[in-house]
């Protein structure tokens, strides 16, 4: 009785130590559990930053592209100071042709009143002669009447 006795003690003091030991590694699942799910957690906030930063950095990528286009294009065309002498050239031509238009108008209209002068002149002379003509009628009327009838 008592090696049974001892034997139940023996075994209710390695239930005991089972149990403890259990107890301890449930402590110990749950510390490890725990820190998994700050891990977790964790990995989840770090996750959340890197999309973070990736759409930063597209948006940058996208920036620069942009950029780039815009200073191709920009190339292609000259400077400010080659531009601003070709606009004071092109400004200059457009004075001298503007000079140039109203010396040609002026000779236009000068012409146009040498022609009008012409043009009277012509006319009096058409009326000029076309009396001329009248009166040598008259006079030859007058002298063939004179020659045909006699004086007495």
């Amino acid at each position: 009785m008592l090696s049974t006795l001892s034997q139940c003690e023996f075994s209710m003091g390695k239930t005991l130590l089972v149990y403890d030991m259990n107890l301890r590694e449930m402590e110990n699942y749950e510390k490890i559990y725990k820190e998994i799910e700050c891990s977790i957690a964790g990995a989840h906030e770090k996750i959340a930053e890197c999309k973070k930063q990736i759409l930063q950095a597209k948006r940058i990528r996208k920036n620069r592209q942009e950029y780039d286009a815009l200073a191709k294009v920009i190339q292609h065309h000259p400077d400010r100071h080659e531009t601003l002498k070709e606009l004071e050239a092109l400004g200059k031509e457009l004075e001298h042709l503007s000079h140039i238009k109203e010396s040609v108008e002026d000779k236009l209209e000068l012409r146009r009143k040498q022609f009008h002068v012409l043009l009277s002149t012509i006319h009096e002379l058409q009326q000029t002669l076309e009396n001329d003509d009248k009166l040598s009628e008259v006079d030859e009327a007058q002298e063939s009447a004179m020659e045909a009838d006699p004086k007495p």
